[in-house]
């Protein structure tokens, strides 16, 4: 299988992409969580225009992974972003991290991870807002995440924790 993770401009190609990911993770994951109706007005409400104009903000970028020319995953980094609470003066930057639960392979997760570790390199502490169940927390915890506190994640307000990584700016 051909894995590539690359950067990707808020363009009408690259949104698609994003959103093909975004509807299929939605349906998966939150299918035993949330009504269908929800999901489904979540999906139908979820507005191209706006997420373009968010990613083309300098300090936002969309790294998505390709299995075989396939979107199958996402990592959007946000600077700046800082998480309900954080009082310290440090940088931050905010990680959405998705990979679809049928391509979440060590080689696929990898390949994502190292590209928005590497595009992260400016950072003091990356975070992020994940549901308590989702897959995806292992991965992060293994790969440096600590859990910060319990939460709230969008977009329906499911139990979720904080979670951070200091960055080492030597290594």
């Amino acid at each position: 299988m051909e894995i590539i993770s690359k950067f990707t401009i808020g363009s009408d190609e690259g949104v698609n992409d994003l959103f093909t990911v975004v509807k299929s993770y939605v349906n998966t994951t939150y299918k035993d969580l949330i009504s269908e109706e929800e999901i489904k007005h979540y999906i139908e409400n979820w507005d191209p225009r706006k997420m373009i104009n968010e990613l083309n903000n300098l300090s936002n970028q969309l790294i998505i992974t390709y299995a075989n020319q396939k979107p199958v995953g996402y990592g959007i980094l946000k600077s700046g972003s800082r998480y309900p609470g954080f009082q310290e003066e440090k940088r931050l930057t905010e990680l959405h991290f998705v990979i679809l639960p049928e391509y979440s392979t060590p080689e696929i997760r990898e390949s994502l991870w190292k590209k928005c570790r590497t595009a992260a390199s400016f950072t003091d502490i990356i975070w992020t807002n994940i549901l308590i169940q989702d897959p995806l927390l292992e991965f992060l915890k293994e790969s440096g995440f600590n859990i910060k506190e319990s939460s709230r994640t969008d977009p329906f307000q499911l139990s979720s924790y904080i979670v951070e990584m200091q960055i080492t700016k030597n290594g």
